[in-house]
């Protein structure tokens, strides 16, 4: 396959690191209780390049809240991901992810800022493969107190915060993997998310017919945790993505939270139009 296919795909699928937003998972003390962290990093399929795509973030029932834009570029053999969604309310989600695709991808930087009405709380978040150390800053939005939280944290090979769709996109057609999200509740918690291909819907691209495989992404949490987090009403959610499966896969919606406890939304990609 040429590169000119490999760097489209990269223009259709709108990565989002966004993407997967996991619940909290209970009391501190049991963070420890989720299971043996196995590596299960993702092989390189479709090289990344450089793009600039259009998105659309709407509630479940269709109501539009947000544009978004999708910002890639590779630099000395590094590629650099920001996703900025721009709310009608004047709130501002930002994701950055910094990432090497040498046979497999390799998270390196992560770094997220949420602030405006349309969230309970602001947040800035900050986390470094090469040294392990995070920082978590949160400030209320009814009594203006902030918090900071800082530490290190020893983090398997495949933690991938921020492009969960880029390695959902590389699996192969109709496979499923288990890899490693760091979620921030916000004292970090390292997870295992279940990427799972559950079944194959038709959707129309114009008038042509697709086929999208739907993935789940499903936290995986320890026996305890997870008694404790059901007790606190804070059990992680499943989210959703549809990859249509070609000669390219590409990126087609993705449903579930963007923050704690937040609201399913859904994003899609967009195009450009001319006003009327």
């Amino acid at each position: 396959m040429d590169e000119t296919k490999k760097r489209w795909n990269i223009r259709t699928h709108g990565e989002f690191f966004l993407f997967v937003k996991v619940a909290a998972i209970g009391l501190a003390v049991l963070g420890t209780a989720l299971g043996t962290l196995t590596a299960a990093e993702v092989p390189v399929r479709f090289v990344e390049g450089a793009l600039h795509g259009f998105l659309v973030l709407r509630t479940v029932a269709g109501t539009q809240l947000a544009q978004g834009d999708l910002f890639q570029v590779t630099r000395e053999g590094k590629v650099d991901g920001h996703t900025v969604f721009r709310f009608d309310d004047g709130s501002t989600f930002e994701e950055s992810v910094v990432f090497i695709q040498q046979c497999v991808f390799t998270m390196q930087n992560y770094h997220l800022v949420q602030r405006g009405p349309i969230f309970p709380e602001d947040v800035e978040i900050s986390l470094e493969r090469a040294t392990g150390k995070y920082r978590v800053k949160t400030r209320n939005h009814k009594n203006g107190q902030e918090k900071i939280l800082e530490g290190t944290l020893v983090l398997p090979p495949d933690v991938y915060n921020g492009m969960v769709l880029t390695v959902t996109k590389n699996l192969r057609d109709g496979a499923g993997e288990t890899v490693h999200f760091v979620a921030f509740t916000p004292q970090p918690r390292i997870i295992q998310l279940e990427i799972a291909a559950t079944n194959r819907q038709k959707v129309l691209v114009g008038k042509l017919e697709k086929t999208a495989v739907h993935y789940v992404l499903k936290p995986r949490l320890g026996t305890w945790t997870k008694l404790f987090a059901t007790l606190l009403g804070r059990v992680p959610p499943d989210e959703h993505a549809w990859i249509v499966i070609d000669e390219v896969p590409a990126f087609v919606r993705f449903e579930g939270a963007l923050y704690m406890k937040g609201p399913v939304w859904q994003i899609q990609l967009t195009s450009p139009r001319w006003p009327e």
